[in-house]
C-alpha cells in the first residue's frame, strides 16, 4: 500500500495526520478511530461488568475444607483490581481489544472443586502455580506453536462455534432461555423462559433490546451495541421504578443510595503456592493442575482466535499478531488471579461486543481497565446495568461471528465433520475447551482413517491426547484411587 493510500485511509478514519498514541496503538492502520476504540471500550466493559456480581457470589457461596468463606467485599474488590490491571496490561502489552476478568467456569471448579480438598490460601495457590506452568508453556513456545498447528478450518469453526456460545450465554443470562427444573423427568432439558412462556417485564426489556440492537446494526449505525445496552438499561430503570418486577437477577436497574464505595484489598496476596501438597496427595495436585490448565489453555486460544478473526486482524495465514505477548499477558493474568484470591484471570469472550463496536487496537482496553478500575470505588454505580439490558450485545455479536460459518468447506466431510462438532459441541456443554477438544479429535480420527494420518500436525495428536485424558479424567482419577 503506497503512503498516499496509508494517508488517505487515516483520513477516512478521522486522523488528518498520526500522533504518537495512533502510532503505537496503530488505530489508523487497523482502519479504525479513537472514538470507535473508546466506544468499543465501554461496550466490552458493560456486557462483562456481571463478573463484579458473578465471581464474589460463586467463590463467595462455598466453603473450604476448614468451613471457612471469602467475604464477598473483599472479593469484589479482588476481582474489579486484577481486571482493571492485567486489561490494560493486555492492551498495552499485547496491543489487542482483548479483556481480561476471572474465568467463569475456572471459578466454579475452584469453588466447588478446589476449595473443599484444602483451605482457600491452598486452592489459591494452585491458581497460582497453574498460571506459572502456562507461562512456562508459553516461554517455551508449545503454547503459540499448538495454535498455529491447528488448522485454517479449524480457526473459523471455533470462532464460529464460540459465536453461538456467546449468543446462548446471552439468552441464558437473560432468562430467555433456562434450564427445565425437572429435567429428570423430561427430554427437554431447556425451555423458554422460566417455565415455557416469556413472562415479566425485564424478559420484555430483553427481547426489545434484542430487536433495537439489531436494527441498529442493519442500519449500520454507530455505536449500535453500545447504544443498545445504554438505552434498555434506562428503560429498565424507569420499568423499575413503575412497575412491580420480582427480580431482575444478579443486578436490579436502580438508582443507588450512594455513589462510592470502599474498596477492601483484604485479600491481595493471600494464597500459599505449595500449602495444597500438604492436604491432598500429590496425584491430585497433578490432576486438579492439569484440569485447570487445559480449560485455561484452550479457553483462551478459542477467545483469542474467535476474537481476533471478528475484528480482521488475522494475518494470510490465519495467525493472531504478536501471539506470544498475548498468551504471556493471559498466563500472567491467571497467576495474578490467583494472588488476588479472585480465581484464574483469563481473556473474556464478551470482548467481542467491543469488537462488534469497531475496536481494533488495544486503546480500547484503556477504556475498559480504566472502567473496572472506577469500579473499585464506584461499584454501585456500574451495576445499576442489569443482565437483560447487557446480554442483546452477545446475542448481536454471536450473530457477527456467526458469519464466518460460509468459509468453511462443508462438502468436505473431513473438514466439515470436526468443524460442526466444534461448532456445536460449544455451546451444547456450555464451553469452549470441550468443543475444541471434539474437533481436534475427530480432525485426527478421520485423517487416520482416511490414511491421512501423516497430515496432522504432531502437536495436534499430542492435544487430542491431552482431550482424551480431560474427557475421562473421572475413570483415571478412579483408576490412580485420586483422593
Amino acid at each position: 500500500m503506497s503512503e498516499a493510500q496509508k494517508a488517505t485511509d487515516r483520513q477516512r478514519a478521522g486522523f488528518s495526520a498520526v500522533n504518537g498514541l495512533d502510532r503505537f496503538f496503530r488505530v489508523s492502520e487497523r482502519r479504525s478511530t479513537f472514538g470507535r476504540e473508546i466506544r468499543g471500550g465501554f461496550a466490552t466493559f458493560f456486557t462483562m461488568a456481571y463478573i463484579l456480581v458473578l465471581n464474589p457470589l460463586v467463590l463467595g457461596s462455598a466453603k473450604d475444607k476448614f468451613g471457612e468463606q471469602l467475604d464477598p467485599v473483599q472479593l469484589t474488590t479482588a476481582t474489579a483490581l486484577v481486571a482493571a490491571v492485567m486489561t490494560v496490561v493486555m492492551g498495552v502489552g499485547g496491543n489487542l481489544p482483548l479483556a481480561l476478568a476471572a474465568g467463569l467456569g475456572l471459578n466454579a471448579v475452584v469453588a466447588f472443586q478446589v476449595a473443599p480438598l484444602m483451605s482457600w490460601d491452598d486452592a489459591m495457590g494452585l491458581i497460582v502455580l497453574e498460571g506459572l506452568l502456562i507461562c512456562v508453556l508459553v516461554v517455551t513456545g508449545l503454547r503459540e506453536a499448538v495454535m498455529h498447528a491447528i488448522p485454517q478450518p479449524l480457526k473459523q469453526a471455533i470462532s464460529v462455534g464460540i459465536g453461538l456460545f456467546i449468543a446462548f450465554i446471552g439468552f441464558v443470562d437473560a432468562g430467555f432461555v433456562s434450564r427445565v427444573p425437572d429435567a429428570a423427568n423430561t427430554t427437554v432439558p431447556v425451555q423458554l423462559g422460566g417455565t415455557g412462556t416469556l413472562t415479566g417485564w425485564p424478559m420484555l426489556v430483553f427481547c426489545l433490546g434484542v430487536l433495537l440492537t439489531v436494527a441498529l446494526l442493519a442500519r449500520k449505525v454507530r455505536g449500535a451495541i453500545l447504544i443498545g445496552i445504554v438505552t434498555m438499561t434506562l428503560v429498565a430503570i424507569v420499568v423499575d421504578a413503575v412497575a412491580d418486577v420480582r427480580t431482575w437477577g444478579l443486578t436490579t436497574p436502580e438508582w443507588p443510595d450512594r455513589l462510592v464505595a470502599t474498596p477492601d484489598f483484604g485479600l491481595i496476596g493471600e494464597f500459599s503456592p505449595f500449602g495444597a501438597f500438604g492436604q491432598v496427595s500429590v496425584v491430585t495436585v497433578v490432576l486438579l493442575v492439569f484440569t485447570l490448565i487445559l480449560s485455561d489453555f484452550f479457553d483462551t486460544m478459542g477467545t483469542v482466535v474467535g476474537v481476533s478473526a471478528e475484528a480482521g486482524l488475522l494475518d494470510e495465514r490465519g495467525e493472531v499478531p504478536g501471539l506470544g505477548r498475548v498468551l504471556l499477558i493471559d498466563g500472567a493474568a491467571a497467576v495474578a488471579g490467583g494472588a488476588s484470591s479472585a480465581s484464574s484471570a483469563t481473556s473474556y469472550i464478551e470482548s467481542a461486543a467491543g469488537v462488534g463496536e469497531g475496536a481494533r487496537t488495544g486503546f480500547a482496553n484503556l477504556v475498559t481497565g480504566g472502567l473496572f478500575a472506577l469500579a473499585l470505588f464506584l461499584t454501585p454505580l456500574l451495576t445499576v446495568v442489569p443482565l437483560q439490558a447487557a446480554a442483546p450485545a452477545l446475542v448481536a455479536v454471536g450473530f457477527l461471528m456467526m458469519t464466518q460459518v460460509k468459509h468453511i468447506e462443508w462438502d468436505r466431510y473431513e473438514i466439515a465433520v470436526p468443524a460442526f462438532l466444534t461448532i456445536a459441541v460449544m455451546p451444547f456443554t456450555y464451553s469452549i475447551t470441550n468443543g475444541i477438544g471434539a474437533g481436534f479429535i475427530a480432525h485426527v480420527v478421520i485423517k487416520t482413517v482416511l490414511g491421512r494420518a501423516r497430515e496432522v500436525h504432531w502437536l495436534l495428536w499430542g492435544a487430542s491426547a491431552l482431550f482424551l485424558v480431560y474427557f475421562a479424567i473421572d475413570p483415571i482419577e478412579q483408576l490412580l484411587g485420586a483422593e
